[in-house]
């Protein structure tokens, strides 16, 4: 019972953690001004019979925040997760409309077989037209 409480005391922190992390990280709006929004759809995987753990897809507006780091699906990961910041940045810098890879999760699950989740992603950028 006690180590139930414990566990749901530190999802707690986490979430509060991790809103502090959005509103730190400001809005699309003022981090890149020149997006009009932006699709990314994920796939998680996990390292079972049954790879495919979820599809997921998350629409991005200019008033949305500017935070892109996803967390681990996998229940038993911690300080696990995918963080698309860097990517999307490059994409606004380049000014490309679109790109897809694939990343691993970092997280430990407290077993040998770090590989425990990974996601395939696409993400879609639509820019603002440019005035005259």
């Amino acid at each position: 019972m006690v180590r139930k409480r414990n566990i749901a005391a530190q999802r707690h922190a986490d979430s509060l953690k991790r809103n502090e992390e959005k509103y730190a990280s400001g809005l699309v709006s003022e981090k890149f001004p020149h997006v009009s929004g932006m699709v990314i759809k994920m796939t998680y995987y996990q390292e079972t019979y049954d790879p495919v753990l979820m599809v997921r897809t998350i629409n991005v507006y200019p008033t949305s925040p500017a935070y892109f780091h996803m967390n681990c699906a996998v229940k038993e990961c911690d300080n696990g997760g995918f963080d698309l910041t860097g990517t999307i940045k490059r994409l606004v810098k380049n000014r490309k409309k679109s790109a897809t890879g694939q990343m691993e999760c970092s997280g430990n699950t407290g077993k040998k077989n770090s590989t425990h989740a990974s996601i395939s992603y696409e993400i879609d950028i639509k820019y603002k037209r440019a005035s005259r």
